[in-house]
């Protein structure tokens, strides 16, 4: 990737399978075994076996290493095995990790991954309970003896600038929510399936911290998602129409932190996605006006805002409205406000879906998507078409 120039891994890999596990609170079964699962899943849907298998990237907050799912779901030996930093904004980057595995000729068939019980288990909402001195820990520092000790504290410090800058209310953020869980409404896999919202219902939920409402937040969850990776030449002869990964980039922006970047120039924007932004836009050769689907990381509905200033879609500040207007098919498996939280695993799988023709939420005539990762941390982003 260049800051500068479009790079040359566009059209060299596709997203040929998708596979998951059940979204639930208490999944009942180890964050390892259900890893197997999205992996076994996932691999199925593209007509390949564990033997087909030479690559593998995860998180590196993921708790089941490369090797050990490899041995679990019958992988053998590896000739590639990767992880990438920075938690949700890990997602798309693990796409872009295999598929540079592919285009350089490391591996063959990629596999990616992220599984556990974030709900039953260790709970990402819970915040900074203890940690190991690290350069990490010391920024953290300057946060949490002011008590700022979890991650919707820390979006209430950027939420709240935004608001005061461009003379809004928090009911702005509610529009996020709405489409959502319209979404997740009629989509089987969500937890919030049959369970649309309304501005009235986002108002009336309890204060997390202000201005972040309780409706503002995504959910937690426990289970897992995987996804297969191969080269556009291979993909034509497996079960589904590819998805072809025409841009991927990562990004972080100049005095960057993880959540707690308060120390930058200003505070209502998300200076990390706009480097994504920008590369995704060159490399692909798309813009704005011509995507037809956006899954946009949505871990809390302020940074959705500030996803669609930076990627161009609407001016500074209109991003309630933008979102509000629905002219442009948001989240459509319901998001992680709506879906599940799988760090953003599953919404490339959504992407996957729309490209093919199988959503549940399916757009007519949808030949390309913009998907991103987690954002207030070092992020990264895909778009895909068919």
């Amino acid at each position: 990737m260049s800051l500068y120039a479009a790079d040359t891994l566009g059209g060299r890999a596709a997203v040929v399978g998708i596979g998951a596990t059940p979204f639930t609170k208490d999944s009942g079964s180890s964050e390892l075994a259900l890893a197997v699962e999205a992996v076994r899943a996932a691999l199925d849907d593209a007509g390949l076996t564990p033997g087909d298998v030479d690559g593998m990237v995860t998180f590196t907050m993921d708790t089941s290493p490369e090797i050990t799912v490899a041995q679990a779901a019958g992988i053998g030996e590896l000739s590639f095995f990767s992880r990438v930093h920075y938690g949700g904004g890990a997602a798309c980057a693990t796409v872009q990790q295999a598929a540079l595995a592919v285009a350089c000729g490391l591996a063959e068939t990629v596999v990616c991954y992220r599984a556990f019980n974030e709900r039953s288990g260790r709970r990402f909402g819970a915040g900074v309970q203890q940690r190991e001195p690290s350069a990490e820990g010391a920024v953290l520092g300057w946060s949490l003896p002011f008590g700022l000790l979890t991650p919707a504290s820390w979006v209430a410090m950027a939420a709240q600038r935004y608001l005061h800058t461009y003379g809004l209310t928090p009911e702005a953020f509610g529009h996020v929510a709405v489409v959502d869980r319209k979404y997740a409404a009629t989509n089987p896999a969500a937890y919030f399936h049959g369970k649309p919202l309304t501005l009235a219902q986002h108002a009336a939920s309890r204060w997390i911290v202000e201005p972040l409402r309780l409706l503002d937040c995504c959910q937690e969850t426990d289970g897992g998602q995987a996804l297969v990776v191969t080269s556009p030449e291979r993909a034509r002869g497996l079960r589904h129409r590819p998805a072809l990964i025409v841009a991927a980039a990562q990004g972080a922006g100049r005095g960057q932190e993880q959540m707690t970047s308060f120390y930058r120039d200003e505070l209502t924007g998300l200076p990390e996605m706009g480097v994504v932004a920008r590369q995704l836009w060159r490399t692909s050769g798309l813009g704005p006006a011509e995507m037809d689907v956006a899954v946009l990381y949505d871990h809390f509905t302020p940074f959705v805002l500030m996803q669609v200033e930076e990627f161009g879609f609407c001016g500074r500040g209109e991003g309630a409205a933008f979102v509000a207007e629905e002219g442009l098919p948001l989240n459509t498996h319901g998001g992680q406000l709506g879906e599940a939280y799988l760090h953003g695993m599953n919404g490339i799988a959504e992407a996957v879906r729309q490209l093919r023709g199988t959503s549940v939420n399916q757009v007519d005539g949808c030949a390309r998507v913009l998907v991103t990762a987690g954002t207030g941390v070092p992020t990264s982003g895909l778009v895909l078409t068919r």
